[in-house]
């Protein structure tokens, strides 16, 4: 199958690093033009002279705001008024026992990791539908339906995401708009580096010994027993914001790696 999204702009939040960067370079090799989106002007002009280097036509720019907050979004409208694709990958992800989760760090999550789509997707998509065509996903995570012990409030923010999407999805009925959600499994995104490269200090272990840990005890389900590639995620991204994913809308989807038992 030959994706091409020549013509179509597409914004990634959170696209300097890890699954986002991943999407932003696997749009940018559809010939689409790219918006990379990060809180710093360094790491985005950064990301965007990675991402100009595997681009087929299209155009790639960046704008540096700080989609956690209601200004960041419309200070990234103001600069990037109209998409036709909205990736919603910015967020975050951090091990802490329930307990000593404060209330803060409750806000915190989910103002990064819902209210960032929430806010974008109010500000672009009345226009996907006014020109009958446009593509929103949301970056969930299988922890949105197996919400890990070590992170409740991770996967709080998560499920939520499925409802949104989900919600939105309900609103584009009859046009060519859709609305979804992909969920990871645990990926090998720079973060996940760092996590694992900090597990293996703690433990006295090598990285890799540390990164099949981790999956060996606390994701025993995987049935692809490792971490996933950043690009691996975003194949799946970018197949559904094709043209060619036209009938898959309000849809949660999985890429991760087999963790969740079940069929449906």
């Amino acid at each position: 199958m030959h994706i091409d999204l020549s013509g179509k702009t597409a914004l990634v939040t959170g696209s300097t690093a890890g699954i986002g960067h991943a999407i932003a370079k696997g749009f940018a090799a559809t010939g689409a033009n790219v918006v990379i989106n990060g809180r710093g002007q360094a790491k985005v002009d950064a990301a965007v002279a990675a991402v100009s280097k595997v681009a087929k036509g299209g155009k790639v720019t960046g704008v540096a705001a700080d989609v956690s907050t209601a200004d960041g979004c419309a200070k990234l409208v103001a600069a990037q008024p109209d998409v036709d694709i909205l990736i919603n990958n910015t967020g975050i992800f951090e091990p802490k026992p329930f307990f000593e989760i404060p209330d803060e760090d409750w806000q915190r999550f989910f103002d990064v990791n819902v209210m960032s789509g929430v806010r974008l997707s109010r500000a672009y998509m009345p226009a996907m539908l006014e020109r009958n065509w446009g593509r929103i996903v949301f970056i969930a995570s299988e922890s949105a339906l197996m919400i890990p012990k070590e992170m409740i409030h991770y996967g709080m923010t998560k499920t939520a995401q499925l409802s949104v999407s989900r919600g939105l999805a309900e609103l584009t009925r009859g046009t060519a708009v859709t609305v979804n959600a992909v969920m990871p499994g645990p990926t090998m995104s720079e973060g996940v580096q760092t996590f694992v490269a900090d597990l293996a200090k703690q433990n006295g272990q090598s990285e890799s010994e540390a990164a099949a840990n981790f999956i060996k005890q606390h994701r025993p389900g995987s049935l692809i027993q490792r971490f996933a590639t950043v690009e691996e995620i975003a194949n799946m991204v970018v197949y559904v914001s094709s043209k060619e994913a036209a009938a898959t809308n309000g849809a949660a989807l999985r890429a991760e790696g087999g963790l969740l038992q079940t069929i449906a």
